[in-house]
């Protein structure tokens, strides 16, 4: 599909990186340096449904990094979520014998000072093929850090070490960097302004190779201090926070004509801008963007999945359609399982023998929650159903999965009703539970609680306002966060039918037997549930 390299999930072990740089086609660029969220990567929807800004969009805003307790207990850790930055400055020489094509440093809100710094150190250890001393790692530490750096993920040391805040002296030491001078070398360039009376003014920027041309304002008439050419190259060649110089400069400039300052700077404002994107080459050029619409159509659908089979009533049998299980749960009589959320290359001999498994039980669908899982599913005869992680958005979206043999999916919970109703296609909305907010490598169950509350699945984590957050075992030890409430639509089904969204999805995690019977009672009445929130 055109993409020529890929950026690895920052979760992966040393072992798995060398499988999959040997194995890829593409090129693959790694996280080598920076901040680590300890979700796995776009497996976090804790800000947006929380907080209303959406981490797939750019807008974290790091709940992450925010104390957290045990609800009804004390303290074990104030911040279990809160990662150290990641550092793999020690394992330089094993990254260049992996074959990575491209190191990736994370500089999002960073100052000057560290991406100057940072760079510089890393800069070293490639030209020098070595891993950092201990004194560099140091210094590293000391550009930027969180109680320290960590290489947990990479070593696959996932511990109670890999936890750090931004602490008062890991600020003073950010503080004393030596400050960044500015930009010492800059691109020359040529301007050429030509202001005429009665024509737009105009500015050229040109070097050896290319040439554009912006136009302004028509100058007026000058009543008192007319424009000089002198005035025109102060204005326009006034390029001190961009990382160019003029050069030279000339002018062409009738007498008594004026205009504003800030029509001049604009004026070098917009030929800058217009410069930088003639320079950027424009690539596959002959594949035009078509708009496309869905194939498939809506099938009205009652779909649910469980955490436990010991959570099924048996009502449920008879008023869903489909219930899903997760792989390691499977059992007889449900019709598809749930393959785990991750699942790293060392792991897939085990996920493959319960993959067969399941089908001998008689499940027929998997719910697959992004592109590495849909192979594996139709490998085995499952149909895929596309779970909500993978971000379905737009209607192109679910295009692209149709083409690739996701004939059906599940919203992404991050949409409004007018949004899910307008993009089509055999798409279905979660209509109850809650939504799991993190799909997490680094185990908190044990940093706030012990096994015994992992195994009972009574863990909750308990933020500054009181408000509790459940969190549940996934398979291998790895945690899922769940939303505090469990949002439902069960009194607004006259919205979902105006609307044509016959396809309802449910999410049960931690609820008892009553507790699902109570959800299909009020679905099936359409009554609000007094233990959930409205969504939409």
């Amino acid at each position: 599909r055109g993409f020529s390299r890929a950026v690895i999930a920052r979760e992966t072990p040393a072992r798995d990186m060398l499988t999959t740089t040997k194995d890829s086609p593409l090129e693959i660029e790694a996280f080598i340096h920076g901040a680590l969220c300890v979700s796995h990567s776009g497996q976090c929807l804790f800000s947006s449904l929380v907080g209303g800004r959406s981490g797939n969009r750019g807008e974290c805003a790091q709940p992450c990094r925010l104390p957290y307790s045990i609800a009804g207990g004390r303290d074990k850790n104030a911040y279990p979520l809160s990662l150290k930055d990641l550092s793999l400055a020690a394992h330089v020489p094993s990254l260049i014998d992996a074959g990575i094509s491209s190191l990736k440093i994370e500089g999002r809100m960073k100052s000057p000072e560290y991406v100057r710094d940072t760079a510089r150190i890393w800069r070293r250890l490639l030209d020098e093929r070595r891993g950092a001393t201990p004194e560099e790692l140091r210094e590293l530490s000391s550009i930027f850090s969180r109680s320290g750096l960590t290489d947990g993920y990479w070593t696959e040391r996932i511990g109670h070490k890999m936890l750090g805040i931004r602490s008062l002296e890991n600020v003073e030491s950010s503080r004393a960097l030596t400050p960044f001078g500015g930009i010492t070398k800059r691109v020359p360039i040529s301007l050429l302004a030509v202001m005429k009376k009665d024509e737009p003014i105009s500015l050229t920027v040109f070097d050896d190779h290319n040439r554009i041309t912006v136009y302004g304002d028509v100058p007026d008439t000058a009543r008192t201090a007319p424009i000089t050419r002198e005035m025109l190259e102060r204005s326009l060649t006034k390029l001190g926070g961009t990382v160019y110089t003029a050069v030279s400069f000339d002018a062409e400039c009738d007498e008594g004509l004026m205009l504003p300052v800030s029509r001049l700077n604009d004026l070098r404002r917009r030929a800058i801008a217009a410069w930088e994107e003639a320079r950027i080459p424009l690539r596959h050029t002959s594949l035009p963007h078509v708009s496309k619409k869905p194939s498939e159509r809506r099938i009205p659908l009652r779909s649910a999945v469980f955490y436990r089979a010991s959570q099924i009533p048996s009502e449920a049998h008879a008023f869903f359609d489909r219930i899903f299980l997760p792989l390691f749960e499977a059992e007889r009589g449900i019709q598809g399982i749930i393959l785990p959320p991750v699942i790293f290359d060392h792991e897939m001999t085990a996920v493959k023998e319960q993959l067969e498994k399941a089908r001998e039980l008689g499940a027929t669908y998997a719910l697959v929650g992004n592109l590495g899982h849909l192979s594996l599913a139709t490998s085995y005869g499952f149909i895929p159903v596309g779970d909500f992680r993978l971000n379905v958005t737009n209607s192109e979206t679910v295009c692209a999965l149709e083409e690739l043999g996701i004939k059906t999916s599940i919203l992404s919970p991050e949409l409004t009703l007018p949004q899910a109703r307008d993009i089509g296609g055999d798409t279905s909305v979660t209509v109850y539970g809650r939504i799991p907010l993190m799909t997490v490598e680094k185990c908190v169950i044990r940093e706030i609680a012990d096994c015994d509350a992992c195994a009972d699945g009574n863990v909750r984590l308990c933020d500054r306002r009181g408000v509790e957050f459940p969190v549940l075992r996934e398979w291998l030890h790895r945690n899922v966060i769940y939303n505090s409430l469990p949002t439902s639509m069960s009194d607004r089904q006259g919205a979902l039918r105006s609307a044509g969204l016959s396809a309802h999805h449910f999410i049960f995690s931690t609820e008892s037997i009553e507790e699902v019977k109570e959800v299909i009672h009020a679905f099936r009445k359409e009554l609000p549930l007094p233990f959930a929130v409205r969504r939409f």
